[in-house]
């Protein structure tokens, strides 16, 4: 039985619709839209308690924290970590507050601190592996961990004796592979008034007191400081009086019920992945213009950033020239060399790790304008120079059982996607052995319920390897339409309640709802159309 000729479910789903009202979700949310972050928020809670909705985010806290003390999910593999120092420490700095809080909010307040001091000694004793990749995680950790023993030695120290009933007897210490240097280093610069690498500013909030007001930085339009409210609260200090500042953490916190996500602005970087991935699948609902002009107009010379306060970088500028070639708009791409490093292509130049869908990104939009033979001698072959440095250096990071990890997505699906499809389309060398690997290790990785996921299976994980087996060319067979079909009808059973995993890596691990809809709606659209045995033109530009 082919697809063409097997029962679907997926015909009840009115992919055009669903587009249609992501670019309305996108018109409607113009610095972008990421769900909270449990470290941006507790941060708030410990660095600006003069916001408007403190109380709300205290008790966010408070009942967001697991039956083991942790705050965040994987504890078992360190993701827990950043954010549990987080909140761990905002509650122990709630507690030295004046007023503060008292009577049994105060009781409250010491037990989940406990529990979170516990779950910490806990991971901080047990850890044998390298802390995850997340970013700034070799200033964040550090300073969190300083933070949280300083206000232990203050408890300590404090007259009243019921502290002394629940605070532990030691101190947290550093994990072995982290080196404090490198926050002492941000820390002095600060203080000298020198400026700090752009990328720096995302997590200013780890430099404590120097960030303060710091000569070297100032907020960006529309008031923000690294695209985070932590970032921007730590500049400001505990008594603020730039206006632009505040207005923008007002903002931020009554757009997301008292919360805050981050990064935000990151509305470059998701209108680009929305647009994208929906062209990708043959679906181009209407888009106002200003979204498209917003993306031409957000490449510099330099590239793009993902939004206001954030650098430029080679991952956001490799998707808005896709994007924008698919939509039948390319950009001359050659900025992309300013990334070029020895054997591949780099996010941004000092990165500690490179990126695997970062470099798939940048195949895409050279090898796409390579395709479209827009370069012309001798600029050709400079282009097809890079794609073939791009197409090595994927294939060698390649696991030995056809998945790939990524630093910018918990999940090996994401990069899996990314990487497949670049190879498969634009990959040269070892490119189609490589393809093979990761679609056999993606039917093989399907779970019982025909979802994928590296936890549990998701929505936005099953979209991501459907999307491998659908766009790839020569996926034929049964094995892999039995397996579409399996992941398809999960799809179909979440789409409407989707599961909010966090996956997506800035600080800690965070959900996007767009960027993990649009591929879902993506991957049903294919699958409605297979149905009918219609296959989308790649890339269909010209047939918008």
């Amino acid at each position: 039985m082919t697809t063409a000729d097997a029962p679907t479910q997926t015909s009840r789903f009115d992919a055009p619709a669903a587009a249609a009202q992501l670019i309305a979700d996108l018109v409607a949310a113009p610095w972008g839209r990421p769900a909270p972050s449990l470290y941006e928020t507790a941060r708030l809670v410990s660095l600006a308690p003069w916001l408007a909705g403190h109380e709300r985010r205290l008790q966010h806290l408070l009942d967001t924290q697991q039956a083991d003390g942790n705050w965040g999910p994987a504890a078992s593999e360190g993701f827990a970590l950043v954010p549990t120092l987080s909140a761990t420490e905002a509650l122990l700095t709630t507690l030295q507050r004046a007023p503060g809080v008292t009577g049994a909010d105060r009781a409250r307040v010491a037990a989940c601190a406990a529990r979170g001091l516990e779950a910490l000694l806990r991971q901080l004793s047990s850890m044998r592996a390298p802390l995850p990749d997340t970013h700034a995680i070799e200033l964040v950790v550090p300073a969190l961990i300083e933070a949280v023993n300083i206000q232990l030695d203050r408890l300590r120290d404090a007259p009243s004796s019921a502290a002394q009933t629940w605070l532990p007897s030691g101190r947290l210490s550093l994990p072995a592979d982290v080196d404090a240097n490198v926050l002492a280093t941000l820390r002095s610069r600060l203080q000298a008034g020198g400026a700090v690498p752009d990328k720096a500013l995302y997590s200013l909030e780890s430099a404590g007191d120097a960030a303060c007001g710091a000569r070297g930085v100032r907020p960006v339009e529309p008031g923000t400081v690294g695209a985070s409210p932590a970032a921007t609260a730590a500049w400001l200090g505990p008594a603020p009086t730039h206006g632009p500042a505040i207005a923008f953490l007002e903002t931020v916190v009554s757009d997301f019920g008292g919360l805050a996500p981050a990064p935000v602005p990151i509305e470059v970087f998701e209108r680009a992945a929305v647009l994208g991935v929906l062209a990708r699948a043959g679906l181009y609902p209407p888009v106002p213009d200003h979204l498209v002009k917003g993306l031409v107009n957000a490449l510099g010379p330099d590239g793009a950033a993902g939004g206001a306060g954030l650098p430029v970088d080679g991952d956001t500028t490799s998707i808005v020239l896709f994007t924008l070639a698919l939509l039948g708009i390319p950009q001359d791409p050659g900025c992309l060399f300013g990334y070029e490093q020895g054997d591949h292509f780099c996010t941004w130049p000092g990165e500690r790790t490179a990126s695997p869908s970062t470099n798939a990104h940048q195949l895409e939009a050279l090898g796409q304008h390579l395709a479209a033979a827009r370069p012309g001698p001798p600029d050709a072959h400079r282009y097809q120079a890079a794609v073939t440095k791009l197409s090595t250096w994927i294939c060698e990071q390649q696991r030995p059982d056809g998945s790939w990890d990524d630093k910018w997505h918990a999940s090996p699906y994401y990069p899996a996607m990314c990487c497949t499809l670049a190879l498969a389309h634009y990959g040269t060398g070892a490119a189609a052995t490589a393809v093979d690997k990761a679609l056999q290790w993606t039917l093989s990785t399907q779970r019982p319920d025909g979802s994928w996921g590296r936890w549990q299976g998701t929505l936005e994980e099953t979209a991501y390897a459907l999307l491998t087996l659908q766009l790839t060319p020569r996926t034929a067979g049964p094995a892999i339409e039995h397996a579409v079909t399996r992941g398809s009808d999960f799809l179909l059973a979440r789409i409407a309640h989707p599961d909010g995993a966090e996956l997506w890596t800035g600080k800690d691990l965070y959900h996007h709802p767009a960027l993990a809809h649009a591929p879902a709606v993506a991957a049903l659209h294919l699958a409605q159309l297979a149905a009918r045995g219609i296959t989308p033109p790649p890339g269909a530009a010209g047939n918008r």
